[in-house]
């Protein structure tokens, strides 16, 4: 059978076999880790850590050498579904509505859901929450996670299951692995598609004391660059909770083995951006945010024990995560679904050795908030105009431009024309440009929420705060949009509204979570004429999470606490675009409520 696989694999690479007339179909298995840089890893070289069960993937399968991602979760996440460079698909950020995909462009769930695939997608989702955004409407069978950026709760986390809230258990990392292991062991007998994006090491700093001890008094031998700021107790949690994605990374593998998946299972392993904090990273050039090299190069590792990939093979040329839709559709013989050029190249022979030479010297792009930087296999041309020999000088110190005017001349050029194909304009947005509709270079940004686009298939439409605009004295908990809530509601000139397109008319239950210091309030919910009203019935105030952090979150995150759903009664909404209201007519106590999150949930069309 290995031999069978391995023949199966070359030939699809070189294009010259069907699935139909050759082995099964591989399952396909991906771990995306969040805010963990290359150097997070003991196979990279980081003695500060220990992670033989991701090692593993490596050890066993090929290291893509130098692979890139975005700087920032959600454009990542964009372009690994797609294969295309994420504005292209309307990605602008990370919050506000900007982290949405658009939804004409098909992704690759969709692929190999149309090949006959379980599909199933466990963790942080991070390209839209309302349908038909949601990952359930983009090729996922099944999902189990939040759809938000990041998370401000990993003990028992509230999450959601199709759609619908539940409550997690335990550790957020543990309690995903185990639901993946569960659609694994379900799916077992028919080829399937297993997505696991892991919401750590993001912050807030929170980890199982096991893993805590381990590094907490750690004197951290490894450290970040001279001249950056390292904040040690950050980096030990980091490194601690990717231990513990490593311990559940093992876990997977090692039921693969027991279900005897293993031979003929692609397991791939990688990370969203550049580490979310200053510490050891072999060297590179800044972190989380940045187009230089420490914030857009990932580790990659990928195996298939019985397919064409060889242990210890080691791929130098440059790769990213545009190419992993072109890459697994092609090994696995999955036809891709769209007909949307793709900016990503196909592996496949890269991996099984099927291509040694005559590769083309190509160039990849990183963008961020209009920031563009150029990436070939010897340079790296940055967002401010400087060169970089990356071979000769891999840290970035010495800025060649002037001593190599040609060839800085060429990747300004083409900056120039990647901006005009994929950003519509060639020039950078004005210094610190924020704000929806900003997009980092991009148009404005004018799309609503939708609103019952599921219809009764899938008839819940969140509303979460961080997709609300607060009004008069009404502030978000933090400043960081993602998991926050409204407070300080204390006026009946106050208002939430929401920009939301009615897209089924029909009656709408609606449900607000909340927390109230004061009972008695009378709130009104409106939109295009109609009206919901209601009062606050009881004093839900409880405290807010102060023990789940193993080090202190820092002030632009939100500290959690329990929210409470208010089942506020139904509304009659009709079909069109304009504000959801949310406002106070009356208000007998010093407050109204706080609130996180409205769900509109359709009962009769």
């Amino acid at each position: 059978m290995k031999h069978l696989a391995r023949l199966f694999a070359i030939l699809c690479a070189l294009g010259s076999l069907s699935v139909a007339s050759a082995a099964p179909p591989p399952n396909i298995l991906i771990f995306l880790a969040d805010d963990s840089g290359w150097g997070d890893y003991s196979l990279n070289g980081n003695t500060n850590i220990r992670t033989p069960n991701i090692d593993s993937i490596g050890r066993n399968g090929a290291v893509l050498d130098r692979f890139y991602v975005c700087s920032v979760c959600a454009p990542t996440r964009a372009e690994f579904l797609t294969g295309r460079y994420h504005p292209r698909g309307g990605v602008r950020g990370v919050s506000n509505g900007q982290e949405r995909l658009n939804v004409d462009e098909q992704t690759i769930a969709d692929a190999f859901r149309a090949a006959g695939y379980a599909t199933g997608a466990f963790g942080k989702w991070h390209n839209g929450s309302q349908w038909p955004f949601h990952p359930n409407a983009r090729g996922f069978d099944e999902y189990y996670g939040f759809t938000s950026g990041h998370w401000g709760e990993y003990f028992d986390p509230p999450l959601e299951h199709n759609g619908k809230p539940v409550r997690g258990k335990g550790f957020v990392a543990d309690d995903l692995t185990g639901k993946a292991i569960e659609f694994i062991e379900k799916n077992k007998a028919k080829p399937f598609f297993c997505y696991v994006p892991y919401n750590t090491p993001h912050s807030p700093w929170a980890v199982p004391q096991e893993y805590w001890q381990r590094f907490k008094n750690d004197p951290i031998k490894l450290r970040a660059k001279p001249g950056d700021p390292e904040e040690l107790d950050h980096t030990r949690c980091a490194l601690a909770m990717v231990e513990n994605i490593d311990w559940n990374v093992g876990r997977v593998l090692k039921r693969l083995d027991e279900l005897k998946l293993a031979d003929n299972t692609i397991v791939i392993y990688f990370s969203d951006n550049g580490p979310n904090s200053f510490r050891w990273n072999g060297g590179m050039k800044a972190r989380k945010g940045s187009t230089d090299e420490g914030g857009v190069r990932s580790t990659f590792f990928i195996r298939w024990p019985g397919g064409g990939i060889q242990p210890g093979t080691v791929v130098k040329e440059i790769a990213g995560a545009i190419d992993l839709l072109p890459t697994l559709t092609a090994m696995a013989g999955v036809k891709r679904v769209g007909d949307k050029p793709l900016d990503g190249m196909n592996l496949a022979n890269l991996l099984t050795g099927a291509q040694r030479r005559g590769w083309p010297d190509r160039t990849i792009f990183s963008h961020q908030n209009g920031n563009v930087s150029a990436r070939s296999q010897q340079y790296r041309f940055s967002n401010t105009g400087e060169l970089f020999d990356m071979v000769a000088d891999p840290g970035q110190s010495k800025n060649i431009a002037a001593e190599k005017p040609e060839v800085a001349a060429k990747f300004a050029s083409a900056v120039a024309d990647w901006r005009r194909d994929v950003l519509g304009r060639t020039a950078a947005p004005a210094p610190n440009a924020k704000g929806k509709g900003k997009g980092g270079g991009l148009p404005p940004d004018d799309r609503p929420y939708p609103v019952g686009a599921g219809g009764a298939k899938f008839p819940i439409t969140p509303l979460p705060a961080r997709d609300g605009i607060a009004h008069g004295g009404i502030k978000r908990s933090a400043n960081a949009p993602n998991c926050s809530y409204f407070v300080n509601w204390k006026t009946t000139e106050d208002k939430i509204t929401w920009d939301v397109d009615v897209v089924t008319a029909g009656n709408y239950e609606v449900v607000i979570h909340h927390t109230a210091a004061d009972a008695g309030a009378t709130i009104e919910l409106s939109h295009n004429g109609s009206r919901l009203t209601g009062k606050v019935p009881v004093v839900w105030n409880p405290p807010l999470y102060t023990n789940q952090d193993t080090v202190a979150r820092p002030p632009a995150e939100s500290t959690m606490k329990e929210f409470r759903p208010l089942n506020f009664g139904t509304i009659r909404l009709e079909k069109g675009r304009g504000a959801l209201t949310l406002r106070a007519l009356e208000i007998p106590g010093a407050s109204v409520m706080d609130v996180r999150a409205i769900y509109l949930t359709l009962r009769q069309p």
